[in-house]
């Protein structure tokens, strides 16, 4: 067999060198999430302000701490120009700033803006490719599953693919693409094995949470294919059907999150009831604690795939029974739903929501529902209704009102798909703070959707 070891030290260069290759001008694409680079990006960080070096373009996602030198050492933006897919609290903190623009997508066209000559321009893909990957194995491959998302089609497309190796990284295993080969690798940086960084517990629910968790509940029946967003209360849901009699539950998601691992731990999970993938997880990133991450490491039931595999709506639909749940921030009176942004704000991203809207509707059996919590509090301490008229001017409307099916607050749960205007004036505020909805039905009168009249029953 042959031995991939010298390649590997031919390879090997320090993150400093890795660094000094850059030109004004280069677009540098990080691996996301947890393959966030770290000494590479301190290095070219350290090259922020260096005469004759401007107009570098860095490109990445979610960020996981430490926070990106690229940034910290270049405010004024002199030399890089950063740009990422999606927010987390560290991407709204150099957001807020002004200093880290937003790249709007649907996860699932993630790869085909990097692979299909028609759908970008070639400029688009990149110079560079620089992301944390775990140690080579025997076979001379890096593995990437725990950020599958777009990471092998990068390092295939990228004109240079820097890798840089860290021993701390688990092993994600059962699903395809989820390594890069030494073939594919220029440069090889030895990184500082920094552990990835831990999310800790799940968050306690709310009461309000729990209610929306108890009401989404109601809906899953045995068999049925999980996929949960981000946030609290996507993990309570986790947590109740970890916790409930539910049995054969199956899991395909865009992220494997902290409450799947009590799934599996409780017995729910088999998998036995999907169309493909049958008695595996299918995910394409995952965020967690170190539980988390123990727990994907070298499991063979779990399937790291790429984003469109897993989250492509033509694809989510062919399994059944799927259970969609993701967050809001806002939805006003004609159901456009916004999970983005505050105004202008930008607090988080599209992700793979519309993605999963659209696929898990069309699943057999399957239902999708936007769930949020129908006030939130100032820091006055007043509250302020979710349930808008309009969305806050400058508010992105992630989900529009086709595509929506369920709506759910602590006060109760929608069907919106198939209604008219009016109908749905008359469902949203149903389930609106009940100090909000005379108020919201009075402005539903002024901007003329909805009057009081002999209207047959919904």
């Amino acid at each position: 067999m042959k031995s991939y070891l010298e390649e590997y030290k031919s390879k090997l260069i320090t993150a400093e060198k890795a660094a000094s290759m850059v030109k004004s001008g280069d677009i540098v694409n990080y691996g996301a999430f947890n393959l966030k680079p770290i000494a590479y990006d301190e290095a070219l960080g350290a090259r922020a302000g260096e005469p004759g070096l401007e107009k570098v373009y860095i490109k990445l996602s979610g960020q996981m701490p430490p926070a990106p030198h690229v940034l910290l050492k270049d405010p004024e933006m002199k030399t890089f120009q950063v740009a990422s897919w999606f927010f987390n609290a560290q991407d709204r903190y150099f957001g807020d700033k002004g200093i880290l623009d937003f790249l709007p997508l649907n996860y699932h066209d993630t790869n085909q803006m990097t692979y299909r000559k028609d759908r970008s321009p070639a400029s688009r893909r990149g110079d560079f490719w620089v992301a944390q990957v775990g140690p080579m194995d025997k076979h001379g491959n890096f593995n990437i599953g725990i950020t599958n998302t777009d990471a092998y089609v990068k390092a295939m497309e990228a004109p240079c693919v820097i890798v840089e190796v860290n021993e701390t990284l688990p092993r994600c295993l059962g699903g395809y693409q989820e390594f890069v080969h030494i073939s594919m690798v220029d440069h090889i940086i030895e990184g500082p094995n920094r552990p990835l960084h831990d999310t800790g517990e799940i968050p306690s629910a709310s009461p309000e949470e729990t209610k929306i968790a108890e009401l989404i509940m109601e809906e899953i029946t045995d068999g049925c294919n999980i996929q949960l967003g981000i946030g609290t209360m996507p993990n309570a849901i986790g947590m109740m059907i970890a916790n409930s009699d539910l049995q054969d539950i199956g899991i395909q998601t865009e992220m494997f999150c902290p409450a799947m691992v009590d799934m599996y731990e409780n017995g729910k999970v088999t998998n036995a009831n999907k169309y493909y993938d049958q008695y595996k997880t299918t995910y394409t990133f995952a965020l967690g604690n170190k539980r988390t991450y123990d727990f994907i490491d070298d499991n063979p039931r779990l399937a790291s795939c790429p984003v469109e595999y897993v989250n492509a709506p033509q694809r989510v639909c062919m399994q059944p029974k799927i259970i969609s749940i993701n967050n809001l921030l806002e939805i006003d009176l004609l159901t456009q739903a916004c999970s983005e942004t505050m105004g202008l704000r930008q607090v988080s991203g599209s992700g793979g929501q519309l993605d999963w809207v659209s696929g898990a509707f069309d699943s057999n059996g399957g239902k999708s529902f936007l769930a949020f919590t129908s006030t939130r509090t100032r820091k006055d301490g007043s509250l302020v209704s979710r349930i808008k008229p309009i969305l806050t001017p400058g508010a992105v409307v992630t989900t529009p009102r086709h595509s929506i099916h369920w709506i759910v607050t602590e006060y109760g749960k929608v069907q919106l798909k198939g209604l008219s205007v009016w109908e749905r004036v008359e469902e949203i505020v149903k389930i609106a703070h009940p100090d909000f909805r005379d108020e919201l039905m009075a402005e539903a009168a002024k901007m003329g959707i909805w009057k009081r009249t002999n209207r047959r029953p919904l």
